[in-house]
């Protein structure tokens, strides 16, 4: 007995620490296949014994530390209780109608509203009790400041970063965050709006706790928040829930982790019953309420293998060391390599040399990770050199106490991976056949050091299918893809250069105003770097980083030599209108009058009109040229009385 409460307690401390570095944006102690491990062996005796220590994780809300004014909320925020079992999910559904949802990987905010407007968001902290960041509204996307609705309104949502925003930051950023959570989560703490605004932190409904309306059906009180203009989690109904039934839609969703389609980080599904007024009956247990839904949790695979060696990977701002063993088969893939992540994790599993047996999984789905050294062998060497410059290589320690290996040359052409991948993305030049992999060897080799060389390796074509993997044909289509590139518009140029806060939208804002090369000029000649800040959606911060980026003369010399090797094909501005003023459109299929669908959106945005993703009561018109399509567009659009017009119906009517 005694020997098992020393154990619990054991348990209890790991576990909560863990926790507390979790959800604070201060790294990670132990991977969710770990937590999830100790945390059913603490359960277990906990059964065995009868005893629960008072500050057990199995008996409270995993809570967020973040400094400001407490607020108490208007409805306790508390955890689901989780499975990893299909039938678990069977047997609690009733055969009662219920939805499944994204189980979003961030931190969750309560956001309230009062007469149409915006009154306070806060932290979930430990369920009953948060932390009012209201402050930070204008720096979060996702919440209006306004809404039609009158009435009291409390929404709970997720705060998560996109994976692709996330490595955007680490690029631009010294962070040593070790995921989008982390970063979320780190980002909250922050006082300054306009610095929070840069980490790009998205709020997703993921219920409507209360309305004053009498709406006991949980998918139409999701559709309200649409109607409202919000972006509720992505959802489906399963009228009767069975072991058939669920199972499809978990593979269905769990597909879309696998094919990485999904963009932002989750841990899992939820269900709930639709009938929110039976969802309320249930008690509360432990740290949760047993009717107010059910996590699912992935079974995470693992495999038994033999590190052949740790492979330093240089890029961004770290060193990061990486296992590579004896290929493994995981979720239907060869394994390989899985990231050690930095030197305090190497430490923290006590891995060795060659020879050390090793567990893997893939942690979500996705991620290749080193969960435990089972036989460590030989030891674990730190380099003191880059592997790329050879420069030195030095050990860096942050205020939360994560070792990190860096390089002391700041001109290393391996901290430009990320950029160069950024670079040939399809956002960017879209040079296809071109992966982050093919970059690290063409940067190995020293054939890459900044952009323009990417238009000389046809002077290496010889020696590049002569390397492994790759090949004649292969090596023929990728320089195929580079000269088809140099043809390029500005909007995709400014997007590759890895201007810091220029994205997409920023890019497209600050073309329809200049020329890409007048423009270039103006940020290289103008005397204040408020130069651009009038502009809608750019503002002072992003005008600023703008500028500063094309005076740095190395920059601009790269900049200067990549022009040399395209054409810049500018766009015509688009004429401002009010043809679609106030209307929402749905596009869907194909398109011929205009060059694609990209277009028509930003004619109808020209005129007024917005454009969204799915068909919804708030839709005017869904916009496809085959009307007798059975797609699901189609048929919502069927079910909610959306006409559904032709392209040049469109045209007649709003060109």
């Amino acid at each position: 007995m005694e020997d098992k409460m020393i154990l619990m307690r054991s348990l209890v401390e790991q576990l909560n620490q863990a926790s507390d570095v979790y959800y604070n944006g201060k790294g990670e102690l132990m991977t969710d296949y770990e937590w999830d491990a100790k945390f059913d062996q603490l359960k277990k005796l906990e059964e065995e014994t009868g005893e629960v220590l008072p500050d057990s994780p199995t008996n409270k809300v995993s809570e967020d530390t973040i400094v400001g004014k407490k607020e108490e909320h208007e409805f306790a925020a508390l955890s689901l209780a989780k499975t990893k079992l299909v039938s678990d999910l069977v047997k609690w559904a009733e055969d009662r109608p219920i939805w499944i949802s994204w189980k979003l990987d961030g931190l969750t905010l309560v956001v309230t509203y009062d007469n149409g407007k915006l009154s306070k968001i806060v932290t979930r902290g430990n369920g009953h009790i948060g932390t009012n960041i209201t402050h930070l509204a204008s720096a979060i996307s996702g919440i209006p400041k306004t809404i039609k609705e009158k009435g009291h309104l409390v929404i709970r949502g997720e705060a998560v970063i996109s994976y692709t925003d996330f490595e955007q930051f680490i690029i631009e950023s010294e962070g040593d965050y070790a995921n989008p959570r982390n970063l979320a989560s780190g980002s909250l703490s922050l006082k300054d709006a306009e610095e929070v605004k840069q980490r790009h932190i998205q709020w997703i409904p993921f219920t409507l706790v209360y309305t004053e309306q009498e709406i006991n059906s949980w998918g139409e009180r999701m559709q309200m928040l649409q109607d409202l203009g919000f972006k509720p989690v992505e959802r489906t109904r399963i009228e009767h829930p069975d072991e058939a039934s669920i199972q499809a839609e978990i593979d269905r969703f769990t597909q879309k982790v696998t094919d990485k389609t999904n963009p932002y980080p989750v841990d899992g599904l939820v269900i709930c019953y639709d009938d929110t007024a039976y969802a309320a009956t249930g008690s509360v247990t432990g740290h949760h309420a047993t009717r107010a839904g059910y996590a699912f949790k992935w079974q995470d695979e693992h495999a038994d293998t033999e590190l052949d060696h740790i492979e330093w990977s240089c890029a961004a701002n770290t060193i990061t060391p990486v296992a590579v063993f004896k290929p493994v088969e995981l979720e239907g893939t060869t394994v390989k390599r899985a990231s050690l992540c930095n030197v305090s994790e190497c430490e923290r599993l006590g891995i060795g040399g060659k020879g050390s047996k090793l567990q893997v999984i893939k942690a979500n789905k996705i991620i290749p990770k080193v969960i435990n050294v089972t036989e460590p062998m030989g030891i674990f060497e730190i380099p003191t050199e880059c592997p790329v410059c050879h420069a030195e290589a030095t050990i860096k320690e942050s205020e939360s106490g994560t070792k990190t290996l860096h390089c002391s040359n700041p001109h290393c052409a391996a901290k430009q991976i990320k950029k160069f991948a950024r670079f040939v993305s399809k956002e960017g030049l879209n040079i296809e056949g071109i992966s982050e992999q093919t970059i690290w060897k063409l940067v190995n080799e020293g054939l890459i050091s900044e952009y323009a060389d990417f238009y000389h390796l046809n002077d290496h074509a010889y020696e590049i299918a002569a390397w492994d993997g790759f090949g004649k044909k292969s090596v023929t289509n990728m320089l195929e893809s580079v000269r088809k590139s140099r043809q390029t518009d500005g909007r995709h140029l400014l997007y590759a250069l890895n201007i810091p806060l220029c994205g997409g939208d920023v890019a497209k804002k600050l073309i329809e105003r200049y020329p890409v090369k007048e423009l270039i000029e103006t940020a290289r000649l103008c005397m204040f770097d408020d130069e651009f800040a009038s502009i809608d959606g750019i503002g002072p911060e992003k005008s600023a980083k703008f500028i500063g980026w094309f005076k740095d003369d190395t920059n601009f010399a790269h900049v200067q030599k990549l022009m040399k090797e395209l054409e810049i094909v500018e766009q015509e501005p688009v004429e401002k209108g009010s043809a679609c003023d106030g209307l929402t459109f749905v596009i869907t299929g194909d398109v011929h009058h205009y060059k694609n669908r990209n277009e028509l959106k930003a004619y109808i945005e020209s005129q007024g009109g917005k454009v969204t993703g799915s068909v919804s009561k708030s839709t005017n018109f869904l916009i496809n040229n085959d009307a007798a399509s059975q797609s699901s567009k189609n048929k919502k659009a069927h079910e909610l009385n959306i006409p559904i017009i032709t392209e040049d119906e469109f045209v007649e009517k709003f060109g």
